[in-house]
């Protein structure tokens, strides 16, 4: 994400937007205007109101993520590290919980984030590292050496990320190229800071949004005006795989929904921190497990696709108050609005332009995307947001698309397609499989299987952006902390294909054939 930029005010303009922003806001808002009231004029107290507006601008709490560092988890403490990696996202939780909570004391006492809230963060931190190196040590393994160092977490705006850093595991995408936003993309979060100016159907915002963290103008792009930005895809060449596997499993009519994620916290009542919709498997909750799976009902109109795909819901932040408005996960946790059904669900199976597939293991697990693409950069992002009638043109990473009158919202997911030939589950949930190059390869002895693609299309009213703030925003949910990013999008898929179904669609894609 490039770094903010706005043109100076004159100093007589810095105090008129500082007073209107006081006189909404009270105590916080007052803080934010000695902060532009002082910017550029020296007095005795320029110095004080500077640090206290410092305390008072911090958006949000960034802290290292440990779970993708862990590469290697004994399988043996594989579950006990589970939850103490959910434990790690419900501290996080809590502590951004207090942030938004304590803006007022903040801008009184320059150090409070630091002493009431990222200091005790870390001692906590630091008392599950400890139980992770047990678990390790445990089970007859060398605990990793380098988990103390991730115990601190740290303040920053709402456009202070590390986006754009470095690439974990070799999971860079191409799938299109949509990383490129020909020069359009603006801060994620850079327009709207914690002095809450936004007011949207009378809720009072923080960081933008009906809840206070997200999202804000800056993450809203008229799609009409990004220059197109994606790129062909490789030929099939001989010895490729042409052909296509299109299971139909619905849009979540039955409305399973829960804020559970199986495959990272397992045994963990709302570990994913958000609402997911759910479609084909019937039975995903934390508890489920491979038995589970294979017992369940599904929503898939071919009852060989019992496999689970699941990914966060969109709401409309258009004060409207949700079923879940009061539930951990849901309200309580900053993911507020309107939630949108689909109106088309597409998941098709497609091939690799260099080589034949091999059948997807049962059980196997993939995770595509970065729910924490604000703390941990874009490396893992695999959103491609974009607007029926531009598919083909632009497809946004960073930003969500305003589309124009009569286009619908798309999201679209590209799975990685390339398998260790081994596990169904990695430690860090993404090292067992990853993605071909743009020529079609898979690196490292990994093996070519179905690469799973999904669209979903929304019908959501086009956000309108005055004077700078957003209004009728849409957004996924998310943990509260990562502020409703665009980046943040991504999506799940345990493979419960009846064997024989399975077969089949390698065979159909292995021949150039089209099958449901």
């Amino acid at each position: 994400m490039g770094r903010n930029t706005r043109k100076r005010r004159s100093s007589l303009a810095n105090k008129a937007i500082a007073a209107s922003a006081a006189l909404a806001l009270g105590g916080g808002g007052l803080i934010w205007a000695n902060f532009y009231a002082s910017a550029h004029e020296t007095n005795s107290n320029s110095w004080k109101n500077n640090t206290k507006a410092a305390a008072a601008t911090v958006a949000t709490i960034s802290c290292p993520d440990i779970g993708q560092k862990l590469t290697r988890v004994p399988r043996g403490a594989r579950s006990s590290v589970a939850k103490e990696l959910a434990t790690l996202d419900k501290q996080i939780t809590e502590a951004y919980a207090r942030l938004a909570s304590t803006r007022q004391a903040q801008t009184k006492d320059a150090n409070f984030v630091q002493n009431a809230i990222l200091g005790p963060l870390k001692q906590k931190r630091t008392a599950v590292i400890g139980r992770i190196k047990i678990d390790f040590k445990r089970v007859g393994a060398a605990a990793p050496n380098t988990l103390d160092a991730l115990a601190a977490c740290t303040g920053s705006g709402a456009n202070q990320t590390t986006a754009g850093g470095q690439n974990n595991n070799g999971q860079q995408q191409n799938n299109g190229g949509q990383q490129q936003n020909g020069g359009q993309q603006q801060n994620n979060g850079g327009q709207q800071q914690n002095g809450g100016q936004q007011q949207n159907n009378g809720q009072q915002q923080g960081n933008g949004g009906q809840a206070g963290n997200g999202p804000v103008a800056a993450d809203f792009v008229d799609i009409t005006k990004v220059q197109p930005n994606v790129q062909g895809k490789a030929q099939t060449q001989a010895g490729g795989s042409a052909g296509t596997f299109t299971s139909s499993c619905g849009v979540n009519a039955n409305k399973k929904f829960n804020t559970d994620n199986v495959i990272v916290a397992p045994g963990v009542t709302n570990g994913a921190h958000h609402l997911h919709d759910y479609v084909g498997n019937q039975s995903n909750d934390a508890f489920a497990n491979n038995d589970t799976f294979a017992a369940a009902q599904t929503s898939c109109s071919n009852q060989g696709d019992k496999s689970s795909y699941y990914w966060p819901v969109v709401r409309i932040q258009n004060g409207t108050q949700d079923f879940d408005q009061n539930n951990d996960g849901g309200g309580k946790e900053g993911n507020v609005g309107q939630i949108q059904q689909a109106k088309q669900a597409s998941i098709k199976f497609v091939g690799n332009a260099k080589s034949k597939v091999v059948a997807m293991p049962k059980f196997l697990r993939i995770i595509t995307g970065d729910a924490k693409t604000l703390t941990n950069g874009l490396g893992n992002a695999n959103a491609h947001w974009s607007c029926t009638g531009f598919e083909n043109k632009v497809q946004l990473t960073e930003q969500y698309p305003i589309c124009p009158q009569g286009s619908s919202v798309v999201r679209s997911f590209a799975f990685q397609s390339c398998w260790d030939g081994q596990n169904i589950d990695s430690a860090n949930h993404r090292t067992h499989v990853a993605f071909a190059d743009a020529q079609g390869n898979c690196a490292n002895g990994f093996k070519a299987i179905p690469q799973l693609t999904m669209r979903l299309v929304y019908n959501v009213p086009a956000p309108t952006i005055e004077n700078g703030q957003i209004k009728n925003a849409y957004a996924v949910d998310g943990f509260p902390e990562q502020l409703h990013k665009a980046s943040t999008d991504h999506d799940d898929f345990i493979n419960v294909f009846d064997e024989n179904v399975m077969n089949q669609m390698v065979n159909c894609i292995n021949t150039g054939k089209k099958c449901k």
